[in-house]
């Protein structure tokens, strides 16, 4: 974990472990965090990601719903593409980087106010 996500959070959490629980229940822990952080970035940008990324997949699996057949074959397939993913990141996020997800990330961080470190 670099220094930059050692900062003081306005949880009182770890950096690491409040940008995990930005993760643990989709938007709703993303919503919250981002809402009470107000101080460390590294949170800040990974309940942003949060967000982004879980209010996407519910629509595309809402959306895919309502298309017969392959709809239903693509949720089957995005359940569990879904599942990794939640893991990656919040392994991610409590390992202490700043991975972002391609598009995702980069609008993440914008909306963050935050740079975000490859």
């Amino acid at each position: 974990m670099s220094d930059e996500n050692k900062e003081k959070t306005s949880t009182g959490l770890d950096p690491n472990v409040a940008g995990f629980l930005s993760y643990l229940f989709g938007a709703i822990t993303g919503v919250i965090f981002l809402l009470v952080e107000k101080e460390n970035k590294f949170v800040k940008f990974h309940a942003m990601q949060s967000i982004l990324v879980f209010v996407f997949l519910f629509i595309l699996n809402f959306v895919l719903g309502f298309i017969p057949v392959l709809g239903w074959i693509g949720n089957m397939v995005l359940v569990p593409v879904s599942l990794v993913l939640w893991i990656f990141l919040m392994i991610k996020a409590y390992k202490g980087e700043w991975y972002h997800l391609p598009i995702v990330g980069e609008i993440a961080a914008k909306q963050a106010e935050v740079q975000v470190k490859s």
